[in-house]
């Protein structure tokens, strides 16, 4: 609670500073400031979005070189296009920045990060319908958590299976086993009771894919995966598949004829139960992971992007606020580390206390149950 009423206090302070500066700006020379905006100069909304959204690129850094041109410091990403007019196409995302370019390759070009169909004299051909398959630094970047989480998993697998328990973990399955058994106690037990093994598999898939994402977004120059809504989704979606297939007939007797309740209220409260079932619990996984993932990264831009306001207002000020923001962005940084682990288990959590819901009652047909769920 802590952490995020600073977060919460550091957002409202960055706002209410951009407020009060924004109209000093503005009112200071606002012909360069047209000039400026013409030009494309320095441009913090668009370097913040740029930072946040996903791309044919990782970009590192822009430098101007000794020929007065910009250079780009950037590993491109293989681009796949597919239009049932012009068939399938595959090339480098460089080939737009080439210098006899001119932003269009193969009849297509690059429009704002969204790459479109052009015809002869380089205007955007609405007539085209273009598919992008390409390989995003989001997904090469889930690519790289996903290798990254599969080798340390099966380097601790492999030391049980060679050693067993009766040996004292080390290295990797040293760090490994107590994140695994903090699932299993504080998740999987509480929420599931003894069905809790059968969803073990799951629930530390989700955990750990989340975590190292989110810990591999955190470098600089990578991609926020986390912080994009279709990643979120899906996930949602996938556990709601789980949910869905947990379910037995007295949860969904409770659904859609919930039991002591006059015939008038069942009728609000049916669609109410199966909106909430199949709609709001995967969308609160989805927001929730969505919304803190994005806003620590905005947040973060924005304490860098101050050196740079400031010292568009006045070079001194640019230079002395450098040590203010580095400091804040290093604490903020750490914050996120610490989000990442809390994110994870938020989701994981949510999920086991669903799954827990969608088959609790069955001790009514003699089986065992899931203890009650407590969501935090």
């Amino acid at each position: 609670m802590g952490f995020k009423s600073l977060k919460l206090f550091l957002v409202a302070a960055f706002s209410v500073f951009l407020v009060l500066f924004s109209h000093f700006a503005n009112a200071q020379e606002p012909l360069d400031t047209k000039k400026t905006a013409k030009e494309g100069a320095f441009d913090p909304a668009k370097i913040i979005l740029e930072h946040v959204m996903d791309a044919h690129e990782f970009h590192f850094f822009s430098y101007k070189g000794s020929d007065g041109e910009e250079h780009e410091i950037s590993i491109p990403l293989p681009v796949i296009l597919y239009s049932p007019q012009r068939g399938l196409s595959a090339f480098s995302y460089a080939r737009f920045h080439d210098h006899d370019s001119h932003g269009i390759y193969n009849g297509y070009k690059n429009e704002e990060g969204k790459i479109v169909a052009v015809d002869a004299n380089g205007n955007t051909d609405e007539t085209v319908k273009v598919y992008d398959l390409s390989l995003t630094r989001n997904v090469v970047q889930m690519f790289i958590a996903l290798i990254l989480l599969v080798w340390i998993l099966l380097t601790a697998a492999s030391k049980y299976r060679k050693h067993g328990t009766n040996v004292a973990p080390t290295g990797i399955q040293n760090l490994i086993e107590p994140v695994v058994t903090f699932i299993r106690d504080e998740v999987g037990r509480p929420n599931l009771g003894v069905k809790y093994e059968k969803y073990m598999p799951y629930l530390l898939t989700v955990f750990f894919f989340i975590l190292f994402n989110t810990l591999v977004g955190l470098i600089p120059g990578t991609a926020n995966v986390t912080g994009n809504i279709a990643f979120t989704m899906v996930l949602a979606v996938i556990s709601l598949i789980v949910i869905v297939f947990s379910t037995n007939r007295h949860f969904w007797g409770h659904i859609f004829w919930p039991p002591g309740v006059p015939i008038p209220v069942k009728l609000i409260l049916i669609p109410i139960e199966v909106v909430s079932t199949l709609v709001i619990k995967p969308g609160a996984l989805m927001i929730r992971l969505f919304a803190n993932m994005i806003a620590g990264h905005i947040v973060i831009t924005c304490f860098i992007l101050l050196i740079f306001i400031f010292g568009a207002m006045n070079q001194a000020v640019g230079w002395g606020f450098i040590p203010v923001s580095v400091a804040f962005t290093i604490f903020l940084y750490f914050i996120e580390i610490l989000v990442a682990f809390i994110q994870a288990f938020i989701f994981t959590n949510l999920t086991a206390v669903f799954i827990g819901q969608a088959f609790e009652g069955e001790h009514h047909d003699g089986h065992d149950h899931a203890e009650d769920p407590v969501i935090i």
